[in-house]
């Protein structure tokens, strides 16, 4: 029986790598738009309240916006972006990133955030006479600001003002923040009522055609909270649709009716986030179809958001201001973390997950040595392992040592499991007086390692998104943020450092006691490598660095240790009666 479950069990394994490794790969076109279900806040419940009702829509997809030929075209630069505006709309066409690079191969050719969108950011939608369909007039210019003007319906006008840092910034200005301050000045005797605004937060991409989307998002803060809506919300479907949770059927937005203090757009490494001085009313998200990219077929899937704000009515003569700024940059948390600039968990978007505390210590502690210490990244993730590993090393000494201990008296608890298998309560009570005379912990080898479990899968977490790491190289690797391929054989990538990773893997698994008698168990422990190198070989190569470094220390650990002599030798178990060295672990009666 255990050998046919010891089968299953790798068998189900095989399958499940298959599963993970071919999904991305395997996954279907995007389905054609069409008429789903809505998801939709109705307008009496409370913030941020969603309730469901089934509504025709027009459209799966926000559809992409087309550049007018004869749009005039207004840069604002400094040291780290050049932000292009247009005169339709008077809004941002799209924001250049001089620090990073479009694609590795093209090098000089800047990442261009908001490049393909539904609407320009900070651009009104749904506005007539104010939208990107509406042509504003060039009032000035400068090195540092642009100001367009219009009118609305002959009745208000409206002044749409940006500036930008010139140069580097300092400590309470970020050279990614755009300010922009719109002003609506009523130019008749009458009061105007003016409808509610609704300005975009920008259009995030999928990198390239390999980007599965995990971190394509919106999301925004109500005052106390952070909400995070990623792109599969929309798709529907999934696992448990299947029986009966949750729907299939995409749909076309989400709409949120909350205090929005910030709201965001972002992919994996690169974010725009609008931060209004006054918090508006609500967000509404919606997925965008993106041409594909030249090596895909697929249509590329992106996400964009709109922040919506109730306009006071104009009394006679009278104006009013909505302002406020829009991060167009990278997700660098020493940046978003800046409290002078980001008073409100913008630093939320790095989408850190359950263990965020941690992935924040430690990526301040990875960004200071390479700071200071290193000027590789890839050098930077190996110190930091190391360092991490060091801080631990009493926790995970005691861990090993017990472990150690446990597999020495394994014979002896598979004497007193096979004595007493009729008879529970005495097995368990000869067990703790086993334990006891040799001084053995059952938890002694576990608790020291739940302790470092969140350390550990906080820097998992924070190399995930971490934007310093694209394109960065390490020995043979081309960028730390993507598998380190080095060629393909019959299609298929080999990636040294998942590899190198697995072998680690295997000979710690060789080197480690296992407090274990069950065989089937044995054997399957002795499988997990394998099973995990291949759900981790198309992973980062900087996740992949992470893991061979911290399985080589604990290799060298590990070999230490199984030399080192304990001070008190666990006899063996006596199997025949008389024999010298042997001791009969009977318990008196």
């Amino acid at each position: 029986m255990d050998k046919k479950n010891t089968i299953l069990g790798v068998l189900l394994l095989v399958a499940a790598g298959i599963s993970f490794y071919l999904s991305a790969r395997m996954a279907p076109p995007s389905p054609a738009p069409r008429a789903p279900e809505v998801t939709r806040t109705a307008g009496a419940n409370r913030a941020g309240e969603v309730s469901t009702s089934t509504t025709p829509a027009d459209a799966a997809f926000a559809s992409v916006a087309t550049t007018v030929a004869d749009a005039k075209v207004v840069v604002l630069s400094n040291d780290f972006i050049e932000a292009r505006f247009t005169d339709f709309g008077a809004a941002i066409d799209e924001v250049a990133l001089r620090g990073y690079e479009a694609e590795l191969a093209k090098t000089g050719a800047p990442y261009l955030i908001n490049q393909l969108h539904a609407e320009p950011a900070l651009a009104f939608v749904d506005f007539p006479g104010l939208d990107r369909r509406a042509r504003y007039e060039l009032v000035s210019q400068t090195a540092a600001e642009v100001v367009f003007r219009t009118v609305w319906e002959k009745r208000v006008e409206v002044l749409r003002r940006y500036s930008i840092v010139p140069g580097s910034g300092d400590e309470k200005n970020d050279p990614y923040v755009i300010r922009y301050e719109t002003t609506l000045r009523n130019l008749t005797d009458e009061s105007v009522v003016l409808p509610r605004a609704q300005l975009s937060v920008g259009t995030a991409a999928p990198l390239n055609e390999a980007d599965p989307g995990l971190y394509l998002a919106t999301g925004y803060h109500d005052g106390a909270d952070t909400e995070i809506v990623k792109r599969s919300k929309l798709e529907g479907g999934g696992i448990l649709s299947y029986i009966g949770f949750g729907s299939r059927t995409p749909i076309p937005y989400i709409e949120t009716i909350a205090p929005i203090t910030w709201a965001s757009a972002e992919n994996q490494f690169f974010v725009s986030i609008l931060t209004p001085d006054q918090p508006g009313v609500g967000l509404v998200t919606r997925r965008v179809e993106l041409p594909p990219f030249p090596n895909s077929v697929r249509p590329a899937v992106g996400m964009t958001s709109t922040a919506r704000f109730d306009l006071p009515a104009l009394a006679p003569k009278g104006e009013t201001k909505l302002a406020g700024s829009l991060y167009a940059g990278p997700k660098e948390y020493h940046r978003l973390s800046n409290a002078e600039i980001f008073k409100n968990d913008q630093d939320a978007v790095m989408q850190f997950g359950f263990f965020s505390f941690f992935s924040k210590i430690l990526l301040t502690l990875m960004t200071w040595v390479h700071q200071h210490l290193v000027a590789s990244w890839g050098w930077a993730i190996v110190i930091t392992t190391l360092i991490l590993k060091f801080v631990f090393l009493p926790l995970t000494l005691s861990a090993s040592k017990s472990a150690k201990r446990m597999q020495k008296i394994q014979p002896e608890m598979a004497a007193l499991k096979e004595k007493f298998k009729d008879n529970p309560q005495k097995m368990q009570q000869a067990t703790m007086e086993l334990f006891k005379k040799h001084r053995v912990n059952p938890v002694g080898g576990c608790l020291p390692i739940l302790i470092t479990i969140p350390f550990f899968i906080g820097f998992f977490s924070m190399l995930q998104s971490t934007a310093e790491l694209r394109f960065q190289a390490f020995l043979w690797a081309k960028d730390l943020s993507a598998p380190d391929t080095v060629a393909r054989l019959w299609g298929l990538p080999i990636n040294i450092m998942p590899i190198l990773m697995g072998a680690t893997m295997i000979i710690q698994m060789r080197l480690t006691p296992q407090p274990t008698v069950d065989n089937a168990q044995a054997k399957m422990f002795k499988f997990m490598p394998y099973f995990f190198a291949l759900i981790c070989y198309n992973f980062s190569c900087a996740l992949s660095l992470y893991s061979t470094i911290n399985g080589l220390f604990t290799i060298v650990q590990q070999i230490i240790i199984n030399r080192m002599k304990d001070p008190e030798p666990v006899a063996a178990v006596a199997t025949g009666g008389g024999r010298r060295g042997m001791k009969n672990v009977t318990p008196k009666k």
